[in-house]
């Protein structure tokens, strides 16, 4: 297709965010596993991490976030013609989440949905969200929206990663002539073989990690994304200045916990520094001299040179990327989400004026391992403004949100996980947490049948905002 009959300005019509309604808080984690004070908060940058009990799970959050996005935009689901969703929270070897999520669109009659589970580690959200761009952009599209979830709950065991836990969900309303438009022609994309963080062991949870070597991949995947996507962006003409850093509003990066975060947007000023013919060591590289001859493979783990460079560089990052980690801060890894958790965050930080005609890079990155560095920028057209405002009122909730969570000591969250990690594919099976501290609007567990069939409730709300005390939707046939 000739790309000057493509719809325009595919993008980011809406966007919509889930988190659990309980947390932990890190300092008090730190103390219960008897680690030294300030490793998860200040040594990892996390201050309280989100987690699912045994009435939620990978179904529960899509479905949440899916109802939620529709009933705000006020969408009709015969309006959705693609549905993908990414996700690595694996519950079934052959049943999709997709299909799950279709029983919400049941009266509609809607069953003409393109799309599938897509897989990659925390890769997943990306993936879908990039195949739902191609189909919008080909001559497979019918006209609809598109609509992508990347949802996952993210738990380890008993450990130095259990606190980098989270969860939770992202959905995304795609289509022409959105807000928040994807750049074309500079998607870079960078896959090798790793055994960094895998999953063998199907009946558990828990992950396999190599925490030094998934640092190492994760450092070099984002290497190359950067050097791939800044020769496109040069090309396409989105980098106007010498360091791309300063061509773009924002950086947003997948967070496994937001220290690396800081680290990452110090590694593009150091990439920036080694490609720069002529560095200016009296200003932005000063005192960093003894580090032009470093090469890529001895700098990863460099302590010297990280810590010199994320000083120089922390300035940039706290106005470019610092505005992202609210939810990566509070809520913790959601695998999928977290890069579109960044987004929403950084859309949080912004008035409407503010966001209009700014440009932002994403940077994803899913173990194994995947990944890819693509950009958007929000529209600056004045009949558009309605649009954007639409946006950003939609994740509105988000704070209050964070705000009204219940917190848990460090021992109701371990006997929590303890609950989870006994009961993980236990078959029948009854949930036996309290529904009490749900957000409304969140659908849950109620029962596990003998043949793995899974039912689930959905709190309500009524018009002056409390909670039902009855739950009046019920999906019977959510197997």
């Amino acid at each position: 297709m000739d790309q000057n009959s493509w719809p325009k300005d595919v993008g980011i019509v809406a966007i919509e965010v889930y988190f659990p309604s309980q947390y932990v808080d890190q300092s008090e984690l730190e103390t219960f596993d008897g680690a030294s004070t300030g490793k998860y908060t200040i040594g990892l940058g996390q201050s309280k991490m989100g987690f699912c009990s045994d009435r939620e799970d990978i179904n529960s959050l899509c479905l949440t976030v899916v109802q939620n996005l529709i009933e705000k935009n006020n969408i009709s689901y015969n309006e959705i013609g693609r549905l993908e969703v990414g996700t690595e929270t694996i519950i079934d070897k052959s049943k999709s989440v997709k299909t799950v999520l279709m029983q919400l669109f049941e009266t509609s009659g809607n069953h003409d949905i393109e799309g599938i589970d897509t897989t990659n580690a925390c890769f997943g959200g990306t993936s879908a969200l990039f195949n739902a761009i191609n189909w919008i952009e080909s001559s497979s599209w019918d006209g609809r929206y598109a609509m992508v979830v990347a949802g996952d709950i993210a738990v380890y065991a008993t450990g130095n990663a259990r606190c980098t836990g989270g969860a939770g969900a992202v959905a995304m309303l795609l289509g022409p002539n959105a807000p928040l438009v994807f750049h074309r022609g500079v998607r870079s994309i960078y896959m090798q073989h790793a055994y960094d963080f895998y999953k063998p062991d199907l009946s558990s949870e828990y992950p396999v990690v190599d925490g030094k070597l998934s640092v190492q991949c994760y450092v070099n995947a984002l290497d190359k994304c950067y050097h791939m996507y800044k020769s496109k962006a040069k090309k396409m003409g989105i980098s106007d200045k010498k360091s791309l850093v300063d061509s773009i509003d924002s950086f947003i990066f997948h967070s496994p916990y937001c220290k690396l975060v800081q680290k990452s947007f110090a590694r593009l000023m150091l990439n920036d520094f080694w490609d720069d013919p002529d560095p200016d060591f009296a200003n932005r590289y000063r005192g960093l001299e003894k580090y032009r001859d470093v090469t890529p493979e001895n700098s990863i783990f460099n302590k010297d040179l990280e810590k010199d460079f994320m000083s120089s560089s922390k300035e940039l990052f706290e106005k470019k990327t610092k505005p992202s980690l609210l939810l990566a801060n509070q809520v913790g890894n959601m695998y999928t989400p977290s890069v579109y958790g960044g987004l929403v965050s950084y859309i949080l930080s912004h008035t409407t004026e503010e966001l209009q005609g700014k440009r932002i890079v994403l940077f994803s990155y899913g173990s194994g391992l995947a990944s890819a560095m693509f950009s958007l920028h929000f529209t600056k057209e004045d009949k558009m403004i309605s649009t954007l405002q639409q946006l950003k009122d939609n994740v509105s909730h988000v704070k209050s949100y964070l705000e009204k969570r219940t917190k848990c000591s460090p021992e109701t969250f371990s006997e929590m996980m303890k609950l989870r990690e006994e009961t993980h594919n236990s078959a029948p099976y009854t949930p036996v947490q309290s529904t009490d501290h749900l957000f409304p609007g969140t659908w849950y567990l109620t029962e596990i049948d003998s043949k793995h069939r899974r039912t689930y409730q959905r709190k309500q709300t009524v018009p002056n905002g409390n909670i039902c005390e009855e739950e009046t939707q019920v999906a019977k046939g959510i197997r």
